[in-house]
């Protein structure tokens, strides 16, 4: 096999190699001698197939599975003597000239050209001294006290109202069906549904021109979907639904007390309060966290600057336009509408994708500099949280997992950047700062 280097230019590599045809042929002399001894063909007893005849038989098929075998352990030889990493696996290209025909027909040498992309090379630097403050919120008893009221109300008992007109915190059980300029939208119909009168839930407009209605009452409410209205179909239009009231119901006396915690499953008031309080806690400490990661993120992308995989960017700027556009489209904006334009949204797209490009290769060699290891217990965890994304379809989705390298992979990347995450902010001098709940929960992009 013979190498010869074609490009060198900052990241860019391209390699010339060559494997002559009598190394092709030999691989194909033994791949048919082992299959002469097995393989079965009418006329002739095992074992006994001329090797000629095999050839013309086999031969083309066998040696365009040899051809790729050797390219991908030439590149993988070629690399191995380099030192080199790269990011993707290199492009292959025959040379000019080189019928596949003949490099098939053992006629020709096999000549071909791996274009590929170094991963690069950086200092790792110090974190130790990086310093971060965690902002961190105490769960109050007030808080406590506004969530246990949402749970109670929440579960507060009805009762039948067999008397009097439906008024602002009755429940209402209808049927209605939504139309717009007489044409029924999808999704716009349901049958019992159980609306509380004052909730906020349905429509702005809806809910207040039930009050007063009586059981049995068919009723049009028409109303106007907000014009952020996450359907982009619906958003701003007006809409009448055909209301059919089926049931009223008068809220019933609520005592929040040990019997009624138990009702929920729970021993005693004090406990479930316990578990709100916990619960709040959990809310704010993923808030904290979300908080805290991106404040160390800053300030890696602050000490590195190197040279990044042009095929790297463009395939994660891709996932984030993709994705902006998906979400653009779902909600029917444009980019007039987020007071931006496409050239300059894609410029803004393309700096973040070069950021996490950047991060993720830092972490990543921080995680190998430190031997940071994924168990198999850990991507199982992840994989059965996958699964129950799914419900009913966790068989195929566990099949799918298992079955495909590189999907697996997109589990362990996340499991691994945490753990790495988690070494660094062990290290650094990280401090406390009491914020408020409004402070945590404040997004930093919105300025």
């Amino acid at each position: 096999m013979q190498v010869t280097e074609t490009l060198s230019e900052g990241l860019k590599r391209e390699l010339s190699i060559t494997v002559p045809a009598a190394d092709l042929a030999g691989r194909l002399d033994k791949r048919l001698a082992e299959l002469k001894d097995t393989v079965r063909i009418n006329g002739f007893r095992p074992g006994k197939v001329p090797t000629a005849h095999l050839k013309r038989l086999v031969g083309p098929q066998e040696m365009a599975k040899i051809v790729d075998t050797v390219i991908g352990e030439s590149i993988r030889v070629a690399l191995e003597t380099r030192d080199e990493r790269p990011a993707l696996n290199p492009d292959i290209d025959l040379a000019e000239g080189v019928a596949a025909e003949k490099v098939v027909a053992g006629e020709a040498d096999l000549v071909f050209t791996a274009s590929y992309e170094l991963l690069p090379t950086f200092e790792i630097q110090d974190w130790t001294g990086v310093e971060l403050e965690r902002p961190v919120v105490e769960v109050g008893e007030d808080e406590v006290d506004a969530r246990v009221a949402q749970i109670a109300e929440s579960n507060r008992p009805f009762v039948d109202k067999t008397e009097g007109a439906a008024a602002t915190g009755d429940r209402v059980k209808i049927d209605f069906v939504g139309s717009i300029d007489g044409v029924p939208f999808e999704n716009g119909s349901a049958e019992d549904a159980d609306l509380v009168l004052g909730s906020s839930t349905f429509i702005p407009g809806f809910e207040d021109q039930l009050i007063g209605v009586s059981v049995g009452d068919e009723v049009t409410v028409t109303v106007t979907f907000p014009a952020d209205y996450g359907a982009a179909h619906l958003a701003g239009k007006e809409a009448a639904f055909a209301v059919k009231v089926k049931a009223i119901s008068a809220p019933g006396e609520l005592v929040v007390d040990d019997e009624w915690a138990t009702k929920l499953g729970l021993e005693s008031l004090a406990r479930l309060r316990e578990v709100v309080k916990e619960q709040i806690g959990s809310q704010y400490a993923a808030a904290t966290r979300t908080k805290i990661k991106r404040a160390l993120l800053d300030k890696l992308d602050e000490q590195y600057r190197f040279d990044l995989p042009s095929k790297l960017v463009d395939g994660e700027f891709d996932n984030i336009w993709n994705q902006a556009q998906q979400e653009m489209t779902g909600a029917g904006k444009t980019f007039a509408d987020e007071g931006t334009t496409e050239e300059a949204a894609r410029a803004d797209y393309r700096k973040i994708a070069e950021r996490r490009v950047r991060l993720g290769l830092v972490l990543s060699e921080i995680g190998e500099k430190r031997e940071v290891k994924i168990t198999d217990e850990e991507v199982s965890r992840a994989l059965i949280e996958r699964a129950r994304q799914f419900p009913g379809q966790e068989k195929q989705v566990f099949d799918y997992y298992r079955s495909n390298d590189m999907a697996l992979a997109t589990l362990r990347a996340p499991i691994f950047e945490e753990k790495v995450v988690d070494l660094i902010l062990a290290e650094a001098k990280v401090t406390d700062k009491p914020v408020t709940k409004d402070e945590l929960l404040a997004d930093p992009d919105e300025a």
